[in-house]
């Protein structure tokens, strides 16, 4: 079980995360849905350590102060003070929103970068396993990732966070900017890593309508609070989620 408990983050005096649970149990797909700043980011951040860092840098430089209260729990043991790099190496990688892979480096450059927690046999099946899950990856092998499409940046970037073995992915608004036909290969693609590894997957996402029919369970945030959960019937059962995020 990966979970976070009474999770809450403050920039100065404004609230972004206000007392958010959250759990995420083997092979199981969490939905996390919200209008622009609504905790979205903020919330991966915490579950990948990243606001530690964040943090850190705005203490060093003497900026906006930042505050950070709530445990969070893999498989029993309380990892709230582990450092990103520390909870990659468990196994929580976090595939970050608009993609971020390395525009100069090609495409198997970029999938080798985050193989780095991977033993050679691993890195050899991990690509093959991402070639074939993106096949459209694999015409573009040399191709400098700056020169890819939105879609096949966002495949990369998956790509990349598969190569350092997860055993939670965290996918921050991976449909962003998409065509309906990328949503449709990245969000068949998150089912089959569920499906065939059996990953964890959290994702957040701003329109709940291309992700839901996977989902096992989510979670709707408005303004830092989580406001509303169920399982993926129970949301879509649900008029007012109905209204707000499909529009019906």
């Amino acid at each position: 079980m990966f979970e976070g408990r009474e999770l809450m983050v403050f920039y100065e005096n404004m609230i972004a995360l206000n007392n958010v649970t959250l759990k995420c149990d083997h092979s199981q797909i969490v939905g996390v849905f919200g209008s622009n700043s609504a905790g979205k980011s903020t919330l991966m951040y915490m579950l990948s350590g990243i606001i530690l860092d964040i943090k850190k840098k705005e203490d060093m430089r003497g900026g906006e102060r930042i505050s950070t209260f709530g445990r969070i729990f893999f498989n029993g043991t309380d990892i709230t003070n582990l450092k990103p790099h520390q909870r990659a190496k468990v196994g929580i990688i976090l595939c970050p929103e608009r993609r971020r892979i390395f525009p100069e480096s090609d495409v198997l450059e970029n999938l080798k970068i985050g193989a780095y927690l991977s033993t050679k046999k691993e890195r050899k099946e991990n690509i093959e396993y991402v070639l074939n899950l993106f096949p459209r990856l694999k015409d573009h092998l040399k191709r400098q990732g700056g020169f890819l499409s939105g879609g096949e940046q966002q495949m990369l970037a998956i790509g990349r966070a598969l190569m350092a073995n997860p055993q939670v992915l965290l996918l921050d608004e991976p449909l962003l900017g998409l065509s309906p036909a990328y949503q449709d290969i990245v969000i068949k693609g998150a089912k089959e890593i569920r499906d065939t590894k059996g990953i964890r997957i959290i994702i957040t996402e701003q329109y709940a309508r291309p992700v839901m029919p996977i989902i096992d369970y989510g979670y709707i945030l408005e303004n830092g609070s989580s406001v509303l959960s169920g399982t993926r019937e129970e949301l879509l059962d649900n008029p007012d989620v109905k209204s707000a995020y499909f529009g019906v």
